[in-house]
């Protein structure tokens, strides 16, 4: 017959047990750091906050520009736990510059919501081929480490007007945004007082300002 462990036995296996789990337990290295994932400095290993969380602003400096708008809830591409946005370039691209590429075609990009200026300039650039207009222009440029700037749409563009004081510098011009209002014509946002947008000639010759999603 097997012998049984006594009561005092059995408590000191069990104790022993806790202790040992307990102490493994405690020698875990702590990883110190922030926990929030809709911060910008969010650490994915952290398991103890150390409150230095920081978070983004319009205005700020941020992946080759400056942030010109975060989505919010209801936005296209929106979502509750990671922020997404735009970023502006600081500075205009060049002078002043036409829509088309010397001839008036029709382009499809005729989206003027928020989200839609890439799929717009794309639309614009496959149209019109090579050459030297607004679209190609932010298309091509390689700023700040990226290369995936476009010209943004009529609703992109006026939140950048919005925030304008924030962001920087602009010119007292309208700007041109990759939104297609027919075959002459596209889609101007006025960086006036006012901020009011037309749609003019796609000859007409308008500031350039490209954008960057995140």
């Amino acid at each position: 017959m097997t012998p049984q462990p006594n009561k005092r036995t059995l408590i000191f296996i069990i104790t022993l047990v806790l202790v040992t789990a307990f102490t493994l337990n405690s020698c875990k290295k702590k990883i110190r750091g922030c926990m929030d994932p809709m911060s910008t400095n969010y650490n994915a290993k952290a398991t103890e906050d150390d409150g230095s969380c920081s978070y983004m602003s319009i205005g700020d400096n941020f992946q080759g520009g400056k942030i010109a708008y975060i989505l919010v809830s209801g936005d296209p591409g929106y979502d509750a736990k990671i922020r997404h946005g735009l970023i502006v370039a600081p500075t205009d691209q060049g002078p002043t510059i036409q829509w088309f590429n010397g001839t008036n075609v029709v382009t499809g990009a005729v989206a003027t919501t928020l989200g839609s200026g890439n799929a717009n300039t794309s639309a614009i650039v496959s149209a019109q081929s090579t050459g030297s207009y607004a679209a190609k222009i932010c298309s091509d440029l390689v700023l700040g480490g990226y290369s995936d700037w476009y010209l943004p749409s009529l609703t992109e563009l006026n939140k950048v007007f919005l925030n304008r004081a924030a962001i920087g510098v602009f010119a007292d011009d309208g700007y041109w945004s990759s939104s297609e209002k027919g075959p002459n014509t596209a889609w101007v946002q006025y960086f006036y007082t006012s901020g009011s947008q037309s749609a003019n000639d796609k000859s007409y010759k308008y500031s350039l300002r490209a954008v960057r999603s995140f």
